[in-house]
């Protein structure tokens, strides 16, 4: 029968007994909150539903407080509950006492337990930068620093080692990590360079596959699933002179086709956030660039993550001390959704809170803030799993691990010159090591470890150049003098391990040249002056000014930051592996050519892409 047929009564009842079996349909397809419970402690709803529900129960304070991420230094488990702060951070070197994997748990912990004790128990995330290994703790896995795993050409290897890392991360509890960095350097004046896979937008592009290994194949998949961090966005590598923090003063075509693919990369892998950089595009400071945050990454890119500060970026875009009002209405409105911040987190909220309530900062601005944040949060099971892993404590420096290392260090080696001299026989004879960096875990290991900018001496554990020769070499003498002294003909060969002391950025820049130190030079020169044959071996995070030297030696071996396992260097040396690693960089025949990259006309030393065998 019709339906304006039914009498008005009866369409009634069909009406609510249509909705009721709606009703029950729906129940059965999606799966509610318990009784009592609000929906977004339900594990079983999808995430979108999960935010929705618990961002309407969120005061602006709430909301002001998770945009903020704070160093552990400025405040404490009780500060961080006290501001609602959304994420903590430890800064290179901000480590507990004692710097262990349980510390560091112990640490974790109290923090998520003050946040969850709020009234919304929203859990916060805490981030670190391990970028080459989980770096700040004593004992962990270094893993040769990035400018050497571009020299490996091997993705799978890289993604594995993100795996690794994110193990050791895990298991202290730390939630995301700061890398990988996808930069593209292209002056080796650069004092980040170390931490760029290459100056080509194919050699960084390539290694994303390290977003992989830390999150695994989905956000928060595994207990060991660690958020990845795409930075610096965008173009930091490319600044006029290698200024760190500098101006990056190029075409928007030449910005797009050379800095831009690897983090378009980066998102096609699903990462987590992306990190903007402290650099400016012609002349305009990213921290503040509403048309690469807000229309590039998050319109034309997709990028659904968290956009997050570089620390303390804010007070840097009026180029005055500390941060203004203007400077954060800026920022946030350009599409920044997290600050990282060494302190001063409750002036920051004040003044948030004062340009949303002048309507000067939209509230749709906020909520799409709070919306990314917690949806990594959800995604990665903070709610569900707030603690440390703490039965993943055992991977932390494991034997698996370093040995994975280890097979890191020999791939990313880069034989530049042989006369035959290598590789070395293991016994018979006598050998001669020197150099600075032959005997020094913290020279081999560089900047971002244990320190922000590293520093030379035993601060870890791990195998030293010269361990790993020893190691290699047992049935031959091998004699050690860091400067060279006692060196004679009787030796059948001798071996300088120099180069450059750990640095980081900015303070890693280096305008007035790249040569060896006259240390380096003195001990080269003995070594030359006994007759024997010299190979020297760079421990550098880039390439260095030595063709007026070069001639004078019998091999030359590019070892670039190899971290805490020396002995894959010694791998190479004595023949247990071939040297299988190319270049990542133009490699400059003087200083003077510097920007010198791949296709620019000029002539190098060693071209992009070169690396000699054995064989």
């Amino acid at each position: 029968m019709p339906l304006a047929r039914i009498p008005r009564a009866r369409r009634a009842v069909a009406t609510l007994v249509g909705l009721a079996a709606t009703v029950l349909l729906t129940a059965a397809a999606v799966p509610s909150a318990d009784a009592g419970r609000p929906a977004y402690r339900d594990p079983r709803l999808p995430v979108p539903d999960r935010v929705d529900d618990l961002m309407a129960r969120m005061s602006l304070d709430d909301k002001l407080g998770q945009m903020v991420q704070v160093e552990r230094k400025a405040a404490g488990p009780q500060a961080v509950a006290d501001h609602r702060i959304g994420s903590v951070l430890s800064g290179g070197g901000s480590a507990p006492e004692p710097n262990t994997p349980q510390a560091w748990a112990d640490m974790y912990d109290s923090y998520q337990r003050a946040a969850l004790s709020t009234p919304l128990g929203i859990p916060l995330i805490y981030g670190v930068d391990a970028v080459h290994g989980h770096n700040n703790v004593h004992g962990a896995t270094i893993y040769p620093h990035n400018i050497g795993l571009g020299a490996t050409g091997n993705p799978d290897l890289v993604q594995r080692i993100g795996a690794a890392t994110a193990e050791e991360v895990a298991a202290t509890g730390i939630d995301w990590s700061f890398a990988p960095c996808v930069c593209v350097a292209r002056d080796d004046r650069w004092g980040r360079t170390y931490e760029s896979f290459g100056e080509k937008s194919e050699n960084a592009s390539a290694m994303t596959s390290a977003v992989t290994g830390l999150q695994g194949e989905a956000l928060g998949a595994t207990p060991s699933s660690v958020m990845a961090t795409a930075k610096h966005y965008v173009g930091d590598g490319g600044t006029t002179g290698g200024d760190d923090q500098g101006n990056t003063e190029i075409s928007e075509q030449e910005l797009r086709e050379i800095h831009l693919p690897p983090f378009r990369e980066a998102i096609a892998r699903g990462v987590g956030s992306v990190m903007v950089s402290y650099s400016s595009w012609n002349g305009e400071k990213l921290h503040a660039s509403t048309y690469l945050v807000n229309d590039v990454l998050k319109g034309e890119l997709g990028f659904t993550g968290l956009v997050v500060s570089d620390y303390d970026a804010i007070d840097k875009l009026d180029g005055q001390e500390d941060f203004t009002p203007d400077e954060v209405r800026a920022s946030v409105n350009a599409g920044i959704d997290m600050f990282m911040m060494s302190s001063r987190h409750e002036k920051f909220i004040d003044y948030l809170r004062a340009e949303v309530e002048a309507g000067r900062v939209p509230a749709e601005r906020i909520d799409d803030a709070n919306r990314r944040i917690l949806t990594k949060k959800f995604e990665l099971g903070l709610f569900e799993r707030p603690f440390a892993q703490r039965d993943l404590l055992p991977t932390v420096g494991s034997a698996e691990h370093r040995e994975l290392a280890r097979q890191a260090v020999r791939e990313s080696q880069v034989l530049l010159r042989n006369d035959g001299v290598l590789p070395l026989a293991k016994d018979g004879g006598k050998l001669f090591v020197a150099g600075k960096n032959a005997d020094d875990i913290g020279n081999q290991s560089g900047g971002w470890t244990i320190s922000w900018q590293g520093s030379s001496g035993d601060i870890t554990e791990g195998t030293t150049i010269l361990e790993g020769i020893r190691a290699a070499a047992s049935g031959s003498e091998v004699t050690y003098d860091r400067h060279g002294n006692g060196v004679d003909g009787s030796y059948r060969a001798a071996i300088a391990v120099v180069g450059e002391t750990p640095y980081a950025e900015f303070e890693g820049d280096r305008p007035g040249g790249l040569g060896l130190d006259e240390e380096d030079r003195a001990t080269i020169a003995k070594l030359r002056a006994s007759g024997v044959p010299v190979v020297v071996v760079t421990v550098s995070g880039r390439p260095l000014d030595i063709a007026g030297e070069v001639d004078g030696w019998n091999a030359l071996l590019a070892s670039w930051l190899p971290g805490s396992e020396g002995q894959g260097v010694a791998d190479v040396l004595f023949g247990d592996h071939n040297p299988t690693g190319k270049l990542p960089m133009t490699w400059m025949r003087s200083f003077d050519q510097l920007p010198i990259n791949d296709g620019d006309g000029q002539d190098p030393l060693f071209p992009h892409g070169f690396g000699l065998s054995y064989g």
